[in-house]
């Protein structure tokens, strides 16, 4: 009997790859070539190569679900929820501490939005996972950064054609309140928004699978806290099933490290990490 392939693909959005000008759109309105808000170095080629897997593993792979990064402008990971103590903007890719609000050096724009910082910052530094990160504003929902790369979308649209099975698409990040790299749970779940609590329908999917295979960006940040959530939270265990694509996976400038002891980690839970072209080969044996 084959063996069941789920491809997890991991936020493969424009605004995290590193475009070059042949796949940049015009901007109708300003009539310049639009611009990747966050671009990894490294996502095109890995999302290239990601399509060509997609295609030459197509009869073997049983379902796709791909992430979506989804954001309103105004999130509290962005520059337009802050201004600094003396009223400046806060430049993207700054670090924000609790202590720091205490201090004055960081404030929300709204004042009354205070209280809920705090104790949203208290409660992600007592998890230990991350320290606020203000990133530029990105993947906007409706705006061209929030699409899929050109390349996986036509190989996955390909796939969908040919087997007849919706890809799924899993949207997170819409609660503006709360950090959410991973595909599984924001960092600070919202009591009141199931969107940012643990997706159990997502995790039964995957564990149907007799193969979960992940690629996507980055591999510092969402597909690290999404793999680590699988790790923590698949019913039925057995993590030697899980593959990750590891030229499909790239890092956030400057968060190298981040990834590579995140791969360590997993190899020690016994996932498998594999280059595309030998899982494929793996796959069509």
């Amino acid at each position: 009997m084959s063996r069941s392939a789920h491809l997890l693909i991991v936020d493969p959005q424009n605004d995290f790859c590193d475009l070059p000008a042949s796949h940049l759109p015009v901007d109708p309105l300003t009539g310049r070539a639009m611009a990747p808000a966050l671009p990894v170095p490294g996502a095109h080629a890995d999302m290239q190569r990601l399509a060509r897997f997609i295609d030459a593993t197509a009869p073997a792979l049983s379902a796709i679900t791909v992430t979506l990064d989804s954001h309103h402008r105004l999130d509290i990971a962005h520059p337009t929820f802050w201004r600094t103590g003396d009223g400046r903007a806060v430049a993207p890719f700054t670090p924000i501490t609790a202590g720091q609000v205490r201090s004055g050096a960081f404030l929300p724009r709204h004042v009354d939005d205070l209280p809920r910082t705090l104790t949203y910052l208290d409660e992600l530094e007592a998890r230990g996972r991350y320290t606020l990160m203000v990133w530029p504003v990105h993947c906007e929902i409706g705006s061209w950064g929030h699409n899929v790369h050109a390349d996986v979308r036509a190989a996955y649209a390909r796939w969908e054609d040919e087997h007849q099975f919706i890809v799924r698409k899993v949207p997170k990040g819409a609660n503006p309140w709360t950090e959410h790299y991973s595909a599984l749970m924001a960092e600070v779940p919202d009591p009141d928004d199931p969107r940012s609590q643990l997706n159990r329908r997502l995790l039964d999917a995957l564990d149907r699978a007799d193969l979960i295979i992940v690629a996507g960006e980055a591999g510092s940040h969402c597909v690290k806290a999404t793999v680590e959530h699988i790790a923590e939270y698949l019913p039925g265990g057995n993590l030697s099933r899980v593959v990750l694509l590891t030229d499909c996976i790239s890092p956030v400038t400057g968060f190298g490290e981040a990834q590579a002891g995140f791969l360590q980690r997993m190899r020690d839970l016994g996932m498998q990490a594999r280059s595309s072209t030998d899982m494929a080969r793996a796959l069509a044996a």
